[in-house]
């Protein structure tokens, strides 16, 4: 049972990334599916932090009371770094397809995918 508590970070991604997943497949409007992948990301940025941190560590500083016999006890900022870089790639992402998707509008009059397939094709 203890298990199942302590992991509940897990489920909470799990949950996420399904919203998000579903999203971007099952809807046809291009602005939901930017927020399905923003969510989806999201849940990534957010599996990789709390599955990185650790109870009772410290920063990766030197301390002397610890010192280096025993590197569990700091934290590792490889994972943090990371998704601070994920982070900057999320909102490049989204950036660039929010100016495609206002050159589509203006194209097309439209943000639904089956609409501008149709509209393309004529």
């Amino acid at each position: 049972m203890e298990t199942l508590l302590g992991s509940y970070w897990f489920y909470i991604t799990t949950i996420l990334m399904a919203i998000g997943l579903w999203g971007m497949l099952a809807k046809r409007n291009l602005m939901k599916k930017l927020i399905g992948m923003n969510i989806f990301q999201t849940a990534i940025i957010l599996f990789y932090i709390t599955g990185s941190s650790k109870i009772g560590a410290t920063v990766p500083i030197y301390d002397p009371e610890i010192g280096v016999a025993n590197p569990a006890l700091y934290h590792n900022p490889l994972p943090h770094v990371l998704m601070l870089t994920a982070i900057v790639v999320a909102v490049a992402t989204s950036g660039v397809t929010l100016a495609l998707m206002l050159m589509i509008y203006r194209r097309y009059h439209t943000l639904d995918e089956r609409e501008i397939m149709k509209r393309m094709h004529e």
